[in-house]
């Protein structure tokens, strides 16, 4: 794997476009610079890998456009050593990039060509998520309860077993809607019972669905 003195000058004008757009927090502009996003795009596509868009990654998921990957992390407010439930795996680069911000995080992967992919990439980079391959809707449980969740496909609706495994003072960052498009929606954890909701904007996201494949 190469990463050339023209991949990190291309990442830092990828950098500066998601600064541009309004992300702030300058640990996840750091994190964006370090990464090299070319490893988690097929051969075709790594000379695109520094626009800001999605692109194909195979079994019909995409890589999310660095600027919502950012998004989503900046609303979900992440500290050092906060265990986070990453629920899409998908390429890993959502994951990488919850590791740079020293995470711990458990990540869960539907598709098993995906979470073969991802695993065996994220473990030669020297990241070390725990990895799960299963069905996002029903989480984790056993290793709850999460600091934050963060679903990478577009949910019809908030996951109620999800919403269980959030700690209370938990974040969970979710995009909610159908095939037209998503709202980003955060939910924070009140109490056992309640829960906040707040609308960020709409973002498209490939749908999340149920059961392995």
């Amino acid at each position: 794997m190469v990463d050339s003195y023209r991949h990190k000058g291309l990442r830092k004008k990828l950098v500066d476009t998601i600064s541009e757009k309004g992300i702030k927090d300058k640990r996840i502009l750091d994190a964006i610079g370090k990464i090299p996003r070319h490893y988690f795009m097929d051969s075709g596509f790594v000379e695109f890998a520094y626009r800001d868009q999605a692109f194909p990654i195979g079994a019909g998921q995409t890589i999310s456009q660095p600027y919502t990957v950012a998004f989503q992390t900046e609303l979900l407010e992440v500290k050092k050593h906060d265990k986070i439930l990453e629920v899409g795996t998908g390429s890993g680069y959502q994951c990488a990039v919850l590791l740079e911000l020293g995470a711990k995080v458990y990540t869960i992967e539907r598709q098993r060509e995906l979470y073969l992919k991802s695993r065996a990439l994220l473990n030669d980079m020297a990241y070390k998520p725990y990895f799960f391959y299963g069905d996002g809707y029903l989480g984790q449980p056993s290793y709850a309860p999460f600091d934050g969740i963060l679903i990478t496909a577009g949910a019809p609706d908030i996951p109620r077993d999800l919403l269980k495994q959030l700690k209370i003072g938990g974040r969970m960052v979710v995009p909610v809607g159908g095939s037209a498009g998503q709202v980003m929606t955060l939910v924070e954890r009140i109490n056992e019972e309640e829960f906040k909701e707040t609308e960020h904007g709409y973002f498209a996201f490939v749908p999340m669905l149920k059961g392995r494949q």
